[in-house]
């Protein structure tokens, strides 16, 4: 006998998940009730805001999913489960990487490489599993309901995904690691993504984003 799934449950267990990503980078962000120690600590709090507004932006990409579709499978649970996970790991190395270029930490070569690397990785997983949920929402509803909102949705993060693999081939082979290029490739995605909007227009002219 199957039972219906339940969409509350998954967003709120989501939600507790990610709620609990931001606690771990409060109490990464470390203060003694000296404002004087406070001040000297502003690349650290630049650290933590740009993880959490990261985090935030996660949230709502993952919102979103659940307003635009809302299907969910014992498939769909395992995807966000393993999304969930990999952004549990990925706000670490974001607070490095900041820290890194705000001069916080001393970090070698090698080791802003290997910092890139995860970094791109992470991202690059973090949109698999985005792109993942979408197609396979696209996919079983589409014999019901053609939905190309989920088909835009699962090629646009796609794009993202390629963006990060391209970071980590180039972090890997330290191309351009001593001026950032690892990360500003991601600056890719803006003309990519609007291409990708204009070309699915004209392709689908009924779609509703």
């Amino acid at each position: 006998m199957k039972f219906q799934h339940n969409t509350n449950r998954l967003e709120a267990f989501s939600d507790g998940v990610l709620a609990f990503a931001a606690t771990l980078l409060v109490v990464g962000f470390e203060w003694d009730g000296d404002f004087r120690v406070l001040e000297s600590q502003g690349t650290s709090f630049l650290a933590f805001a740009a993880s959490f507004f990261v985090l935030v932006a996660f949230w709502w990409v993952h919102y979103n999913y659940f307003r635009r579709s809302g299907y969910v499978d014992n498939w769909i649970i395992a995807v966000n489960t393993v999304l969930l996970f990999v952004i549990l790991y990925y706000v670490f190395p974001l607070k490095s990487l900041v820290n890194s270029f705000m001069g916080q930490e001393r970090i070698t070569m090698e080791g802003l490489s290997n910092l890139f690397r995860m970094y791109s990785l992470g991202f690059a997983l973090i949109f698999l599993c985005f792109a993942a949920m979408y197609f396979r929402s696209y996919k079983k509803l589409r014999a019901v309901e053609p939905s190309l909102v989920s088909l835009f949705y699962a090629r646009h993060f796609t794009i993202f995904v390629l963006i990060g693999v391209l970071s980590m081939v180039l972090a890997t082979l330290q191309a351009g690691v001593q001026i950032g290029l690892p990360g500003f490739i991601y600056a890719l995605l803006g003309p990519l993504c609007f291409w990708h909007a204009q070309w699915f227009k004209r392709k689908y002219k009924d779609i509703d984003q």
